[in-house]
């Protein structure tokens, strides 16, 4: 014990020694806080010790700190409180479950283990949780905002029978496809060419006007019919007043046929019967009129009060009594309209013109239509610079039951729209701004219906997960989830993300950092997105795994390894799975893969070989049984005509038709091949009107695969 002082002593005088012969010398062996500061008279070894911790300091060190004191804005999500809140009422404020606003509440005095759904906050802990979750507090408003007024315009009320006068009936023409309706209308067109010359026929407009040799007039609507007749009526407007319906003599009530009738029926209009192709020889007009009967359409010979008239629309027969009967049964409903007041109709066909801007085709149905008057037709306006005629000539106004071309809309509104007259430009500015307006409203409850159904369906879930859990305290519950939903992201099923354009998922595995770097630039200059989506899902270093494949089955997506490895389980799983697994050593051989499968996902490209062409000479029609097949009889120009290709007709610098043939006869032969120089006759498969001077060019397409634009550059 003695020994052992008599030792710390002599090493104590050692070291003062040493102090005061170099203390920069001691320095090095001890920490400077046990040296006294310099000037200081106690000695270096009773001086209070202060340990001070080193660190290295790196260059830049100091700027790097003060760019780290800049404080990144971060938006923050606004949670709406109020006095008094629930705990269940603050966590559907913030979008979370109970469980979390407890977890909010930890290390606080508030007792957690009490707290019920039901539990009523104080101010400051209401604070406290929206303050701890990350984001911040607003104070709910008292009073809500006033309710937007009502700006919109209106049909005005029936006008006074005494200013009323008769107007010409407005009449759509419904039926099968195969019925009829447009020879129909062709005939109706020729008639009228015929007995005015002048026509007062338009196609464009859609509607035309025939003038009976009494003096009667009606409009013929040329429109879709059951399409355009449905929009009509789901807007509310009248626009039609007699439906006649075709039905083939030969063929009877067809599905479409039945569907015209529930048209008619739902808005309330008459109905004409025009049975059709009576002059065929299997023609049978009263089993129409008996099958009609089942459909509630009695016609006048058993009974009812609906007119049948018999026609041949292909040759024209009784086409005059179809347009008596319609005149006689407008009379009877007395169709009258007010030609003063503000103007009421509907918009028939809409199209944007080069020259004149939107255009509208409309039927004026109350009021008189003048140039200046200030329009609305859904979500848009005009004000009507120029009027034009079914004749295409332009005119200073238009009556009740008369189509008119309306120029001078700001927008293109949509067929079928209701057009109303209003007082002012400005007036129809706030009837436009408030049905846009009314419709984002429309818009946003449909969207807010369907965020609540599902809000609904999560929460049944979310209470039924936790049905089996509500005797556990707060942490047993959470602990019992996290079990629960440990292997949740594995084992739930594949989701597949479908979309119409084509895309291309990528992992990207690399034996080092290097190469999958260098992978990664090469796809970075990858510009071809319009072609096809090129997206990296993951990269990462080292072998394919099974987390791999299965992400890439995720999102039905390729595997690319360079210089890596993947196991036969890994293998065998991808090819179960249908996973894409291309493994290389070389980098140029999986850029060309990538680029082959690149070009695999694009649609094929559709070109055009032509193979010959022909000459239209004359035109005649062969007997086919009881039906007349019109034949082009041709000369070939050039190369080949094939029966077996598709076919063009161009009449000057218009196509005409296309499609197939239906025979193609050398002399009497049926022939497959006409050469060049040969003539030959040939029928199309469909209705065609071939003439004289038409040029027949005979094709092929031909399917080519596309390759990607892109070049990495090697």
């Amino acid at each position: 014990m003695l020994k052992g002082m008599s030792v710390m002593s002599s090493v104590m005088r050692g070291a003062r020694r040493l102090v005061h012969a170099d203390p920069a010398l001691l320095s090095n062996f001890l920490s400077r806080p046990i040296l006294c500061p310099a000037g200081s008279s106690a000695s270096p070894l009773t001086c209070h010790q202060t340990r001070k911790y080193a660190s290295k300091q790196v260059k830049g060190q100091k700027k790097d700190q003060k760019n780290q004191k800049v404080k990144v804005k971060v938006d923050k999500q606004e949670v709406e409180i109020k006095q008094n809140m629930t705990v269940a009422s603050l966590a559907e404020a913030m979008n979370k479950d109970f469980d979390h606003i407890l977890e909010a509440l930890l290390n606080t005095s508030v007792d957690v283990d009490s707290l019920e759904p039901e539990s009523v906050l104080e101010e400051r802990w209401i604070k406290e949780v929206v303050t701890r979750s990350g984001m911040k507090f607003r104070w709910a408003k008292l009073s809500e905002t006033r309710e937007r007024p009502n700006r919109d315009v209106h049909r005005k009320p029936p006008a006074d029978p005494s200013l009323l006068v008769q107007r010409p009936p407005v009449v759509t023409i419904m039926g099968h496809v195969d019925h009829g309706k447009t020879t129909l209308l062709d005939s109706l067109r020729k008639s009228q060419i015929v007995s005015t010359e002048a026509g007062g026929i338009t196609q464009r407009i859609g509607a035309f006007l025939v003038q009976l040799p009494t003096g009667e007039k009606i409009t013929f609507l040329d429109t879709p019919g059951h399409a355009a007749f449905s929009s009509m009526r789901a807007r509310g407007a009248d626009a039609t007043d007699i439906v006649v319906l075709v039905v083939a003599a030969d063929d009877g009530v067809m599905n479409q046929t039945v569907e015209c009738i529930q048209h008619a029926h739902r808005a309330r209009v008459p109905i004409i019967v025009a049975v059709n192709k009576c002059d065929k020889p299997q023609a049978d007009p009263q089993r129409v009129k008996q099958e009609l009967l089942a459909h509630d359409v009695v016609c006048e010979e058993f009974g009812g009060d609906v007119q049948a008239i018999h026609v041949s629309a292909l040759k024209g027969d009784n086409l005059l009594s179809l347009a008596e009967a319609t005149v006689a049964l407008a009379e009877v409903l007395e169709l009258k309209a007010e030609p003063s007041g503000s103007v009421e109709g509907l918009i028939i066909e809409s199209r944007t013109d080069k020259g004149k801007g939107p255009v509208t085709s409309a039927i004026v149905q109350r009021g008189t239509l003048r140039r200046g008057c200030v329009l609305v037709g859904g979500k848009s306006w005009a004000k009507v610079r120029y009027l034009f005629d079914e004749n295409g000539q332009a005119v200073t106004e238009a009556g009740p039951s008369t189509a008119v071309e309306v120029v001078g809309w700001k927008d293109l509104p949509s067929a079928g729209e209701v057009i109303l007259e209003v007082e002012s430009e400005q007036r129809a500015r706030e009837v436009v701004d408030w049905r846009t307006y009314a419709e984002e409203q429309e818009k946003l409850q449909e969207e807010e219906g369907a965020i609540a159904l599902k809000q609904k369906l999560h929460l049944e879930e979310y209470r039924k997960e936790r049905e089996g859990l509500t005797h556990l305290s707060w942490r047993q519950r959470k602990s019992a989830l996290y079990r629960a939903n440990k292997n949740k992201f594995s084992a739930r099923p594949s989701e597949r993300t479908q979309s119409a354009e084509p895309s291309l998922p990528l992992i990207i595995k690399g034996d080092v950092d290097g190469s999958v770097e260098a992978i990664l630039n090469l796809l970075e200059s990858y510009e071809s997105q319009q072609q096809c989506q090129l997206e990296v899902l993951h990269f990462g270093i080292g072998d394919v795994s099974e987390n791999d494949v299965n992400m890439a089955d995720a999102f039905s997506g390729s595997i690319y390894g360079f210089n890596v490895a993947a196991s036969r389980s890994i293998q065998q799983l991808a090819a179960k799975r249908g996973v894409p697994l291309r493994l290389h050593s070389i980098i140029y051989k999986l850029i060309d893969e990538l680029k082959e499968e690149l070009s695999s996902k694009l649609p094929p490209l559709r070109s055009e070989n032509i193979v010959g062409e022909a000459t239209v000479l004359t035109m005649f029609d062969v007997s086919v049984g009881k039906k007349k097949v019109p034949v082009a009889g041709c000369r070939v120009q050039k190369g080949r005509l094939d029966r077996r290709l598709k076919f063009r007709l161009i009449r000057g610098r218009d196509v005409v038709w296309e499609g197939s043939l239906a025979a193609l006869k050398h002399h009497r032969d049926e022939v497959h091949t006409v050469k060049s120089g040969m003539e030959c006759g040939l029928s199309a498969d469909g209705d065609v009107d071939f003439r004289a001077g038409d040029v027949i060019v005979c094709f092929e397409e031909l399917d080519t695969q596309q390759v990607t634009s892109w070049d990495p550059g090697f």
